[in-house]
């Protein structure tokens, strides 16, 4: 029966693969909260690279830290992003930037700026909390999850 569950069992190995990471609390804590830190920022496609980079530089777990980066992933990336544009587009004051009839480079040039900018704007102040709240959940989770007595799989009698 388990056997068909297999997104549920996935769960479960990565959970437990995040629970044992090597290292201090500590130090798996910073790696994720620099992953989604990185992981909220509009920078799709090279983000595990960024946050590996980052954690290789500042001397935290790479490994949480691309752990930490698939916050954004194909299925939540639309909403973050919407939310982190309409969120700087509010506190910067812009209007909404409307798409022209015509698609062109021409035409699309100039919507450059007026996306970018309350994209990142409101990028920055979701990772900044986002990156504090993970450190802090991390933190007190690692501890408890390390002491879970997780049982194994029921095997299939043969």
């Amino acid at each position: 029966m388990w056997r068909r569950w297999r997104m549920i069992r996935q769960v479960k190995l990565q959970f437990l693969r995040f629970a044992r990471l090597s290292g201090t609390p500590d130090d798996i804590a910073k790696g994720m909260a620099l992953g989604i830190f990185i992981g909220m920022t509009p920078t799709f496609g090279f983000q595990m690279a960024i946050a590996v980079c980052f954690a290789w530089l500042l001397r935290e777990n790479k490994l949480a830290a691309a752990l930490g980066v698939w916050i954004t992933n194909p299925v939540t990336a639309p909403f973050i992003y919407a939310l982190e544009y309409e969120t700087g587009r509010v506190l910067l004051s812009m209007e909404r930037v409307h798409l022209p009839a015509n698609f062109t480079f021409a035409a699309l040039r100039p919507l450059g700026w007026e996306v970018v900018l309350p994209l990142c704007f409101g990028s920055l102040l979701y990772a900044l909390v986002s990156g504090a709240l993970a450190y802090a959940v991390t933190l007190r989770m690692i501890p408890v999850v390390r002491n879970w007595r997780i049982p194994r799989w029921p095997r299939r009698r043969r």
